[in-house]
C-alpha cells in the first residue's frame, strides 16, 4: 500500500508540476518574459512546489534540519546530478549572461544562508530577507537592461554603506 501510494504521490506530483509550469510560462511569455527569465523564475519556482511543501510540513512539525537539509540537498542535487546528466546527454550551452549574474547569483545566495544558519538558526528576519531577495531578483530580471545599469551604478555608489548598515544589524541580533 506504502508504495502504490509513493507512486501515485509521484505521478500526481511530474503532472502537477508540468501544469504549473506550462501555465506560468505561456503566462509570461505573453507578457513578454524572456525565455531565461522564464527558466530561472517561473520553471524554477514550479519544479520546488514539492520542496515549499517538505520544507514547510518540516517547519511546522518543528524538524527544522528537514527543512533546511531539503533545500540544501535539492540544489546540490540539482547541480551535480541534474546539471551534469543533462550535459552528459547533450553538450550545454551556456550564455555568458549566465555564467557572470546568474551563477554568482546562486554562489551569493549560498554564502548568504550559510552566514545566517552559521549560529545554528536561520531567523525570521534572515527568512525576511532571503525573500525579498527573491521578490529583488524576480523584479530585477523584469527590468529592462538600460535600467538595470542605472540600479547597478547606484547600488556601487551606495553599496559601502547599505553593508556597513547589515553588518551592524547583524552584530546587534547577537547580542542578548
Amino acid at each position: 500500500m506504502t508504495l502504490l501510494l509513493f507512486a501515485g504521490g509521484l505521478a500526481l506530483l511530474v503532472v502537477g508540476a508540468e501544469l504549473l509550469v506550462r501555465g506560468a510560462s505561456s503566462l509570461a511569455r505573453r507578457f513578454g518574459i524572456p525565455p531565461l527569465v522564464i527558466g530561472l523564475t517561473i520553471v524554477a519556482m514550479g519544479t520546488s512546489a514539492p520542496e515549499v511543501a517538505v520544507s514547510v510540513r518540516g517547519a511546522l512539525a518543528g524538524q527544522a534540519d528537514i527543512a533546511l537539509g531539503n533545500v540544501v540537498g535539492s540544489n546540490i542535487f540539482n547541480v551535480l546530478f541534474i546539471l551534469g546528466l543533462s550535459a552528459l546527454i547533450t553538450p550545454l550551452v551556456v550564455t555568458r549572461k549566465l555564467v557572470w549574474l546568474e551563477v554568482p547569483i546562486m554562489i551569493g545566495v549560498a554564502l548568504v544562508l550559510w552566514i545566517f544558519a552559521h549560529d545554528r538558526l536561520v531567523a525570521r528576519i534572515e527568512a525576511g530577507i532571503l525573500f525579498a531577495g527573491l521578490f529583488a531578483y524576480t523584479m530585477w530580471r523584469k527590468l529592462p537592461p538600460t535600467q538595470r545599469r542605472l540600479l547597478l551604478q547606484a547600488a556601487r555608489a551606495h553599496g559601502p554603506r547599505v553593508a556597513a548598515a547589515a553588518a551592524a544589524a547583524a552584530k546587534a541580533r547577537k547580542k542578548p
